[in-house]
Formats: structure tokens, C-alpha cells, sequence
């Protein structure tokens, strides 16, 4: 299969969230538990905040099929964080993350970022690594969810430019 990488459009906010919420429940079981598996997408409320991150100035990126639905994506902070690599669970292991990281680090170079920098999950970390990022630091942290604290962890990387 053929894949682009695009630009955003706001067409693209409800399948972008729909990327993000079935990665998290098809390939997050990989590596985490049930219950920080929930309260990782329980984190991430729908469309809309794409259009606001837009506004906000932040990029994102989206790999596209060969009839241009989007299949994975990358939003990335005017700062250099890399907030969002998602893939649709049908489109793993395709290259897709190290396109979009490609993509992230041209669009930096052009506007006289660096530094990139993420917060990577173990799911996340092996595609980072491949574009030369470095772990900082283990990140052990909990999100409040359903009256409670669940713990979880990921990785701090970067990579200068």
C-alpha cells in the first residue's frame, strides 16, 4: 500500500481521534494494563482538540492512504515536543512513524528549531530510537481516572537538530 505525508486539515480532526483512541485500546494492551490503558485514552477528548491545537499554532502531520483517509499522524509544538504518534492498529509496522519523523524534523529545520523532545511509550520508544532520539529519563507518573491514581511510565527522549 501506498501512503503520502500531508499536511492537517480539519476534515481530518474526527479520524484523527479515532487513530488515537483505537491505537491506545488495539496496541496499548502491548505493554501496559488494563487499567492504564483506560486511563490513557480517557486522557484524550475527541476532535475539537485538534482544531484547538491548530489554533494554537502546533503542526501535525498525517500519513495518508492511497485514497487519502488518514492512517497516522504527528502533532508536533511550536517548542519542538512531539505531543501525538499514532498509528491505526491496521497500519503498524509500516514506517509510518519514522516518515512522520522525517517529515517533523524538516519542518524544525525550517523554523530554526534545535532540539526535538518527546514523551515516549514503550510502544513508541523502538520508532524514536530508529530516528536517532535518546532516552533522557524513565517518567513514572499517574493519571487520575475513575476516582482514582493509576501509575504509569514513559520515556523522556530528544534529539538535537
Amino acid at each position: 500500500m501506498a501512503y503520502s505525508i500531508r499536511p492537517y486539515r480539519d476534515a481530518d480532526a474526527e479520524t484523527l481521534a479515532r487513530i488515537l483512541e483505537e491505537a491506545i485500546r488495539a496496541i496499548g494492551p502491548h505493554a501496559y494494563s488494563p487499567d492504564q490503558v483506560a486511563a490513557w485514552a480517557a486522557r484524550h477528548p475527541g476532535a475539537e482538540r485538534y482544531r484547538e491545537r491548530i489554533r494554537r499554532g502546533d503542526a501535525i502531520f498525517v500519513a495518508a492512504d492511497q485514497d487519502d483517509n488518514p492512517v497516522a499522524y504527528v502533532l508536533f509544538e511550536a517548542d519542538g515536543h512531539i505531543d501525538h504518534l499514532y498509528a491505526h492498529p491496521d497500519h503498524t509496522r509500516r514506517g509510518l512513524p519514522t516518515q512522520l519523523l522525517a517529515m517533523i524534523e524538516m519542518h524544525a529545520r525550517d523554523h530554526g528549531i534545535t532540539r526535538l523532545y518527546t514523551e515516549a511509550s514503550d510502544l513508541a520508544r523502538p520508532a524514536f530510537e530508529r530516528a536517532g532520539y535518546a532516552v533522557t529519563h524513565k517518567r513514572e507518573f499517574a493519571i487520575a481516572h475513575e476516582d482514582r491514581d493509576v501509575p504509569i511510565h514513559n520515556w523522556a527522549m530528544e534529539k538535537p537538530l
